[in-house]
């Protein structure tokens, strides 16, 4: 379990992808989401559920944002996560699917299936248990001391120089051919692909020169499509709630 903070994609993060999933809702899922949030509400508050994580409001909530896994799965393993939910690493498929399945969205409901949308997305959020998803994974960016964890929530979305309404619009311009695609993909399909990416990045650790810019050549582009992922599955979720 992660006992250092987790940031799950950062604030800009999670405002790239609240957004993008706003830009494709349907109609009827707009209407209905900002009844309940407020206009623009689901991007506005796509933060606060990290930002409550040590409040008494929800004591439970720590270890929804995160279903961390042992490195060298079968894919057979990963996949069964999302149906037999793990006893360890982390309730973020157990918690999400469950806010899901409430008859009755609320304000609190609603804000925490924005937020774990995305986190099911982010790679360090479904990272390895022994290193408490890359927190313990120690690194030099730009010569300041930082976390693996760190880096992907974080410094590599802000190494672009963006607002996020403009990563946001980016991101829906570049892989607006792939929306298809991606709507059409499998739960398990997108968390194979997610596990896989960690997998890799594990193993860049091992190569990479330190060089700060070379690392985001190598990731800039794997994390945009994650973060575009996230928004656009974020979007499926809403709409067939609100259908």
């Amino acid at each position: 379990m992660h006992t250092t903070p987790a940031w799950s994609w950062g604030q800009k993060g999670h405002r790239i992808i609240a957004k993008i999933a706003y830009d494709n809702l349907t109609k009827k899922a707009r209407k209905a989401v900002d009844k309940t949030l407020g206009e623009k509400g689901a991007i506005y508050w796509a933060n606060w559920p990290d930002e409550i994580k040590s409040d008494t409001i929800y004591p439970t909530s720590y270890d929804w944002h995160f279903q961390d896994f042992d490195g060298g799965l079968s894919d057979s393993i990963v996949a069964d996560a999302l149906i037999h939910y793990p006893k360890e690493g982390g309730n973020l498929f157990r918690a999400l699917d469950s806010l899901v399945a409430e008859k009755e969205k609320g304000v609190h409901t609603l804000r925490f299936i924005v937020h774990l949308s995305g986190d099911r997305y982010c790679p360090m959020h479904t990272a390895h248990m022994d290193d408490r998803g890359g927190n313990d994974v120690k690194m030099q960016w730009f010569r300041e001391n930082t976390r693996l964890h760190t880096v992907w929530d974080e410094r590599l979305i802000e190494s672009q120089g963006y607002s996020y309404t403009e990563y946001a619009e980016k991101l829906e311009i570049e892989y607006s051919a792939r929306k298809k695609e991606i709507l059409a993909m499998s739960d398990t399909e997108l968390l194979l692909h997610n596990y896989h990416l960690t997998e890799a990045i594990y193993a860049y650790q091992q190569t990479w020169d330190g060089n700060t810019y070379h690392y985001i050549y190598r990731w800039r582009q794997p994390m945009e499509e994650q973060l575009y992922i996230a928004g656009i599955r974020l979007a499926k979720v809403l709409n067939e709630i609100y259908k």
